[in-house]
């Protein structure tokens, strides 16, 4: 079995564009620069600009705080890596989806494509919009005033329909924008490092010359690595897409090589940059430290970190959107979702229908805005199927060891990253026990009250099938290597 997946996986990848611009099925239009732009753009986010203060705060040491950001990047160097053995072992789209389906079956895959394309995905998006929208908004009110919400959440909403059109319209678009967006994001960070080098040749060396002083704060230091790693979030973003990638073997391992040291580097200047601005007590009160520092040292160019933030933000909800889809794209196209959901635009080659519940499910998030909610489910959820990917590989290795890999990782590495995951999984709840962890295991089990009657049982509705037909013709979508419409 493992052979015969080989062979299928690269034939798919040995194809030219000849051969792919013959067939009507999404194509290999990202490249090397655009993966790199995918990762980077999708791991800096709000995070870099506001968890600091929580890391700091949950561990309660400078030294301790910048260790924490060193060990996250760590772990998602681990995690990428682990992932970039899957992706040239199982060349596909959809990341965490082909590979739990590959080592425990059908229905890990299909609760995890369940929770992540109904919670994960879109709430990742929703999340990264309300942080846009709150930057964009603010300007416009008095220091004092109480900005809406509901400008906060309408402002959010017109930048992930945005997003979402691009999306629909281009891949080759939406991977430009994301390339410009990644390199202003890089600036903006820059600029607060350059500004933070200035700080320490000026004498301001007070945090750093006492970072070790202090209790480290042992009870809450696994809610410090949730700060981190939230900010370090979007490390795997281009496993979701594979398929899409240029020579895949290639340039996924060489993407994740760039990508995430990269983003360490920036992520442990720009800690350094704040520590040196600010004191402990500025930093501690403040609510988003990246604008405080900018209010304090840039003077009239402050105006230049919500800018920063309004860029950083929007080119993540444009990684998330090129990416989320997949997965229920994928997925769809395995029987594990609605058929339409696996259709693609017969002119555009773009997974419209797949995009679009991706973005609708997003909107309906903005609606409740609790944003503490959002990010503990969102931070559980996804990393107990970060350690399933990971066991995922320990157990291929077991079961299919002469499968082609391209590329494969030390062995510690995973097993390190199943250790970390069970870490994260269990720490709050034993710590701080709390009703969303509850519910997020019984909606993942919710799952399968859908998969036993539809999947496993196959049955059928009968209304699906006229709106399958609706909503291909209103979305103009196909099934993948279908015959061409003759208008295209």
């Amino acid at each position: 079995m493992g052979n015969n997946n080989n062979n299928n996986d690269e034939k798919d990848i040995m194809e030219t564009d000849e051969d792919l611009s013959k067939k009507f099925r999404l194509k290999r239009e990202i490249t090397l620069l655009g993966g790199v732009s995918v990762i980077v753009g999708s791991m800096v986010g709000s995070g870099i600009f506001i968890s600091p203060v929580g890391v700091l705060r949950n561990v309660g040491s400078i030294g301790a705080s910048l260790g924490i950001w060193l060990l996250c990047g760590m772990v998602a160097t681990f995690g990428s890596l682990t992932y970039a053995e899957l992706g040239t072992m199982i060349p596909k789209s959809g990341a965490e989806y082909p590979y739990l389906r590959e080592a425990f079956g059908p229905v890990p895959a299909f609760l995890f494509a369940w929770t992540s394309s109904i919670v994960l995905k879109p709430s990742a998006v929703a999340i990264i919009g309300l942080v846009f929208g709150e930057y964009v908004v603010r300007p416009f009110f008095s220091d004092g005033d109480v900005v809406p919400a509901m400008a906060i959440k309408l402002t959010s909403a017109c930048a992930i329909l945005l997003v979402g059109f691009i999306n629909c319209y281009s891949v080759k678009i939406a991977e430009r924008i994301q390339i410009v967006f990644t390199v202003a994001k890089l600036l903006a960070l820059f600029i607060v490092i350059c500004t933070g080098v200035y700080a320490l040749s000026a004498g301001l060396t007070d945090n750093l010359e006492s970072s070790f002083t202090g209790d480290i704060q042992w009870s809450t230091i696994g809610t410090a690595f949730y700060q981190g790693l939230w900010a370090y979030d979007g490390w795997n973003q281009l496993n979701y897409i594979t398929e899409e990638l240029q020579n895949p073997f290639v340039n996924l391992p060489r993407a994740i090589i760039i990508g995430i040291p990269l983003v360490t580097l920036v992520y442990l200047l720009t800690n350094t940059a704040y520590l040196a601005g600010l004191t402990m007590t500025e930093m501690m009160s403040s609510r988003a430290v990246a604008v405080t520092f900018g209010t304090k040292l840039l003077g009239a160019m402050s105006w230049v970190i919500p800018l920063g933030v309004a860029i950083s933000t929007f080119g993540g909800c444009n990684g998330y959107t090129i990416t989320g889809p997949r997965i229920i794209y994928t997925a769809a196209r395995n029987g594990h979702m609605p058929e339409v959901l696996a259709m693609v635009n017969y002119k555009r080659i773009t997974p419209v229908a797949a995009i679009f519940f991706n973005t609708l499910i997003a909107l309906l998030v903005l609606v409740p805005n609790d944003f503490d909610s959002l990010v503990n489910y969102f931070s559980f959820s996804m990393w107990m199927f970060h350690g399933g990917s990971a066991l995922a590989l320990l157990v291929l290795r077991r079961t299919q060891p002469k499968r082609y890999r391209p590329y494969k990782v030390p062995i510690f590495i995973p097993i390190i990253v199943v250790v970390i995951a069970l870490y994260l999984i269990f720490y709050p709840i034993i710590t701080q026990p709390a009703w969303e962890y509850l519910y997020a295991a019984l909606f993942i089990l919710s799952g399968l009250l859908f998969y036993v009657p539809f999947i496993h049982f196959n049955i059928k509705l009968e209304f699906m099938e006229p709106v399958t037909d609706f909503l291909q013709k209103l979305l103009q979508v196909a099934p993948v290597d279908a015959p061409l419409p003759k208008d295209t």
